[in-house]
This record gives C-alpha cells, structure tokens and sequence, in this order.
C-alpha cells in the first residue's frame, strides 16, 4: 500500500501525458495546411507504415462521467453526412502522402462507433483501404458500447480484418451504471463478449473505471469475479478523471459521492491485487494483460508504445487522425481537428484540411518526449553527456533527486528507474522532464488528480 505521507504529498493535479508537450502547451492555434502536411510527408518519406485514427463521436444518450468528445443524438441520419466528410479528409491526407501506404495499425473510438450501423462502417473502411495495404499482422480494433454493438457490428468488422474489440464495461454493478447514465446491463457486456469469441476475436479488452460515484472496494471485487470468470485478454483499469470544469455532466452528481485521496487509490490496489493473482501483467499505467497478449509480448520485447489511442504494440513514424476532435502524429508535430461536428464538416466542405490547433515540437520537445515515453513505456529513461545537455538538465536532475529522496526512483549516471514504490506516481515522475509545466504552471484547474 502507499504510504499516507507519499500519498498527501503527490496526488496534485498532473497531466496524463497522453502527448508532450501536452495538449494545454501547444503553441499553434491553426497550423496551415501545408506547414502540418510538410510535416506529415516528412514522416511518410521514412517508412511507409502508418497508424489510423478514426473518430466517430455519436452517442445515443450522455455517461454522466465521460470526459470524451461526443455528440448526443438519436437522430441516425447523421450517419452518412459524417462519414463523408471523414472520407474526403482521407482523400486530401492521400493526395499529401507519398506512395502507397501500409496500414500497421487502425483503430475506431468514438463516442460509440458501434452508433453507426454495419453496412455504414463498412462502406467507410473499404473505401479507405482501396489505397492501401494491408500487412499481415496488422492490428485493428474498435470499442464497443455492449447496448449497442449486435453480432452484424462484429461479424462485420471481422470481415474486415477486425481482430480485437474493446468493449467499455466501466464496472458490472447495473445500479452504479445507472447513476452515471451508462445504458448498459452484465447481462448485455457477457452477451458481448460471448458473441465476439465466437465469431473469432483473439483480443478482448475492457474498459473498467476507478473512483467511480459511490464505487466502494466491494463492487471491485464483484467486478474481478466477472473478471475471474470471463478472463478479457487486457484490461484498462482507467482513473475516473473529475474534471467538471471542462465537461458539464460530471456536475450531475455531488463531490462527496466520490471517493478520493487514499480512498480512491486504495480501489485501485484491490483491483491490482485481483488481477495480478489471475495472472496478469500490470502493463505501463492503469493497464493490464494476460502473458500471452500482444502488449505482454511488446513489453517484454521492447516495443511498446503509447499514444492517444493507448497503450500499443508498435510505434509507427506517422499517425493520422480523422473526424472531429481526432489528433495526428508525425512525432515532431501534432495537429487536432475541430472539435465540432458542424465546424469539421463546414471545413471539409470548403475543401479545407479541419486542423484548429498543433504543436511543432522543438529539438527539446523532442528529448523530453523520449524520455516521457521511455518512462511510461519501460518505468526507465537514460540519457546521453554532452549529447542532450542543456539549460534544463540540472532542473530536471533536482526534481528527479527529490523523487529520489522518498523512494520514488533510483538514480544512476544518465539513468532514472521507477521503483515499485513509484509506479503509482508514474505521472509525477514524468512531470520532472516537463520542461514546459515548470515555465509556466497552470494558475486554474486544467488537469486531474495524478493518483
């Protein structure tokens, strides 16, 4: 268990770290088309693998407790006009990129993607991949909502190369469901779950989340016998991030619901406990996975990778994001898309790329995001003399020798190492390379707790 000082002493508001620099420092409020494009095909010049992001934002009805970018309706006719727009931004990103490019990895969120129905997304897909290949191997996975994800959704999506599905379970107790609006039941996840093995899926995943209102250690546990019993090949055991100042719904229930501090934390080290005694691996932060799954295999093999899709086994040098909200990667910059449905379809109608804001990382950005990721990735960073000195080394030293001080990390010549005692605070660990946090630190709320 954490002890109460390191407890009291770290749990402040940190960034995830999801990206560096985080999206709140990025200094680009438009990037022009062709300055982001440059940087794509800069990306695409060295391999030709790629990464797709595809969002799809719709929800028929709002979780109270969701902190994505979504857009509540019943109204289905929505569905076509949307993906259109999705495929003429694949065209302009098509027309930029050199060659034919081969899709490593491709995965839908949302919102609810199982939202749109099978023959829709179907559409979208093949014709996306009328221009590209398709490796053996290649990783493709889309979440499920359980109330809305039906047997076409899955056979459909395996029909097109789908093999894992992350299903968003959250917790199995149908009474917390309905407190945070989730229109979902047991019943519907175990219907599921039963539906995608037997049509074929090898890589199930559940969303679960932590510190939930009134989640208590007993619906943990009740959640781990689901668990024990259904065995998912990974699980993301996600912290509830309360952040009612940016999404309005979370203000649906009080604070005092909430379980906090070392309340909280202490739902978390149930369910490690559990889970860790059925034979998974803790996997970076807040993941797990069976020794046989393929994170398993990249952890242990060394290519494991996290980006805004999560923890993934591969890293390629270009990732692209279509749909509203969704982000790129060419990892020495970044660019995001409107956020809302109406202002990503107006520019995409103009014939406009959708991009409202980026970063173009500096060479510094670029060390620190190594070692960020190295971090989040290997619980180990190492760096090089003279090689990556600069001005804010030795800030970065002093607080890594703080973090040092209370059993946090070990420290060696141009190398820092995550003890067990510090894996819960792999987010204020990482915050010691943040170069752009210590020059200016937020002086509202803009993140969630670290613990």
């Amino acid at each position: 268990m954490i002890r109460p000082d390191l407890l009291a002493k770290y749990d402040i508001a940190a960034p995830r770290y999801t990206s560096y620099p985080t999206v709140p420092y990025w200094t680009v409020e438009q990037p022009s088309a062709e300055a982001w494009f440059e940087r794509v095909q800069r990306a695409a010049e060295t391999e030709r693998d790629i990464s797709l992001y595809i969002h799809l934002p719709f929800c028929e009805s709002l979780c109270t407790y969701c902190g994505c970018n979504k857009h509540i309706t019943k109204n289905h006719a929505v569905e076509i006009p949307y993906l259109r727009a999705v495929l003429r931004e694949w065209k302009l990103y098509r027309a930029a990129l050199p060659g034919r490019p081969v899709l490593r990895e491709l995965h839908l969120g949302g919102g609810t993607p199982t939202f749109f129905q099978p023959e829709h997304l179907r559409w979208l897909l093949e014709s996306i991949f009328e221009d590209v290949e398709i490796p053996l191997g290649a990783h493709f996975g889309f979440e499920a909502h359980p109330n809305s994800t039906t047997e076409a959704h899955l056979r459909t999506l395996y029909e097109l190369r789908f093999r894992r599905v992350s299903i968003g379970v959250q917790d199995f107790d149908d009474g917390l469901m309905q407190l945070v609006n989730r229109q979902q039941t047991a019943e519907e996840v175990l219907r599921c779950t039963e539906t995608a093995r037997q049509v074929g899926y090898h890589s199930i995943n559940y969303d679960l989340i932590f510190g939930l209102p009134r989640q208590t250690e007993v619906h943990i546990q009740r959640d781990a016998d689901y668990l024990e019993q259904l065995r998912p090949d990974r699980i993301a055991f996600y912290s509830y991030a309360h952040v009612p100042w940016l999404k309005q719904s979370q203000t649906a229930y009080s604070e005092a619901d909430l379980p906090g501090g070392a309340a909280k934390r202490r739902l978390y080290e149930a369910g490690r406990e559990r889970l860790e005694g059925m034979g998974y691996l803790e996997i970076g932060m807040d993941h797990f996975a069976l020794p046989t799954d393929t994170l398993s295999l990249a952890l242990e093999h060394g290519t494991l990778h996290r980006n805004f899709m999560g923890y993934t086994p591969m890293r390629t040098p270009l990732m692209i994001g279509l749909g509203a909200s969704a982000i790129g990667d060419t990892w020495n910059a970044f660019a995001q898309n409107e956020k809302t449905i109406a202002g990503y379809q107006l520019a995409l109608d103009a014939g406009r790329l959708p991009v409202f804001r980026g970063h173009f990382l500096t060479e510094q950005d670029r060390r620190m995001r190594k070692h960020i990721l190295q971090l989040m990735t290997r619980d180990e960073t190492t760096w090089f003399w003279p090689e990556e000195q600069d001005e804010i080394l030795p800030a970065v030293l002093a607080r890594l020798e703080q973090l040092a001080e209370d059993g946090l990390v070990e420290l060696e010549p141009f190398r820092v190492r995550v003890t067990a005692a510090g894996r819960p605070f792999l987010r204020n660990i990482c915050m010691a390379f943040d170069a752009h946090y210590w020059a200016k630190q937020p002086e509202g709320k803009l993140f969630s707790q670290a613990v």
